[in-house]
């Protein structure tokens, strides 16, 4: 079947499976999209033109993620007329594809780059997550892809979620790792969990259902992180910040950043966390003016300051769907409505203003 096909096909199933109450678009809340915290320090921003240089007649499709390696190497993973994992040098030279015609590649997520450069591809309409080396070789697969007769149909509204397996994911969206090379792959639209592995895939534990309590998660999201093992969890839906441990027990919640469509934390002996309160997806100009900022916190939760409105413009930010900031003050956002990816320069300043935790 052509690719293009199974894009619309996965495009469709998405659109049937979501819910009215958890609806984030046109038809949202712009007072329960706005972020509690409130008079943040405001981190001034410089942004870097066309930092990215595509070839003639080469273009971004909707560009769902982002990430960078140890060289400066930009990688964009990018839903167009066909799932496309883009490399640019630390220049913003473009140098290859790849994955081309891979057949885990029909529905971008995100990609994410490991401390080894190793790439991986989370890869929601296959509910395959997919680790390449540097060279670009397949060494790891995680998921399943659904049979090659089509993609599994979205059950009705209503219908309970099955069971969740080991190593079958429904929709995942996102993989982080700790320093002992386990991996934590955020699972996702369907499951609405976090499952942990051993650096060699094996399955160790589970956690999460769909709900709005602790341990629960509406769409988690994003997630990153730190240096201690302690594990990021963006529960968009529930517009929180789940915080575990290594063991997936749950240490705090952060929930006054607004929806976290995207998460990061920098490298580094002081670590901080970057949250987008993103611009939800078609909506309208009185959800715009509450939302698009992205917040700079501790990895307590204390917010440092804040970046960026909502807009279409270079510099403004639409839908931020995944962030890099493997350098401290330098972000790298991709953006699903604005088909683009920009970076950002920071100039932080040392006001600080807490976020309350749970």
């Amino acid at each position: 079947m052509r690719r293009s096909l199974i894009h619309c096909a996965v495009v469709a199933a998405v659109l049937l499976s979501i819910q009215p109450q958890f609806a984030q678009g046109p038809g949202a809340n712009p007072a329960m999209l706005k972020a509690k915290a409130q008079n943040v320090p405001e981190i001034p921003a410089e942004l870097v033109p066309n930092f990215l240089k595509l070839p003639p007649n080469l273009y971004f499709g909707e560009s769902i993620g982002v990430a960078t390696n140890s060289k400066g190497h930009v990688f964009v993973y990018d839903r167009g007329h066909e799932t496309r994992l883009f490399e640019f040098d630390q220049t913003g030279k473009f140098l290859r594809f790849i994955g081309d015609d891979l057949y885990g590649f029909a529905f971008a997520h995100v990609v994410r780059v490991d401390p080894q450069d190793n790439i991986w591809a989370i890869d929601e309409g296959t509910n395959m997550v997919i680790k390449f080396n540097p060279e670009g070789q397949v060494l790891m697969l995680l998921g399943r892809r659904p049979e090659s007769h089509g993609l599994e149909a979205s059950p009705p509204p209503g219908t309970p979620v099955p069971e969740a397996r080991p190593y079958v994911f429904n929709r995942p969206t996102d993989v982080a790792w700790d320093a002992a090379g386990n991996i934590y792959v955020s699972d996702g639209y369907g499951n609405s969990r976090v499952v942990k592995y051993d650096k060699n895939g094996r399955f160790i534990k589970s956690v999460g259902t769909r709900g709005n309590q602790p341990y629960q998660f509406n769409t988690p999201h994003s997630i990153a992180s730190d240096a201690k093992g302690n594990v990021y969890v963006a529960d968009r839906g529930n517009r929180r910040i789940q915080v575990f441990d290594s063991d997936l027990v749950l240490r705090a919640i952060y929930d006054q950043v607004g929806a976290p469509w995207a998460v990061c934390i920098t490298p580094g002996p002081h670590q901080y966390l970057y949250s987008s309160n993103s611009n939800p997806n078609n909506s309208g100009p009185e959800a715009s003016v509450v939302t698009g900022e992205i917040y700079k916190m501790e990895l307590d939760g204390t917010i440092v300051g804040k970046f960026g409105k909502a807009g279409k413009l270079p510099g403004e930010l639409s839908t931020v769907h995944e962030m890099d900031c493997r350098n401290d003050n330098e972000v790298t956002v991709a953006e699903i409505t604005g088909w683009r990816v920009q970076r950002f320069k920071l100039s932080p300043r040392t006001q600080t203003t807490s976020a309350r935790q749970e």
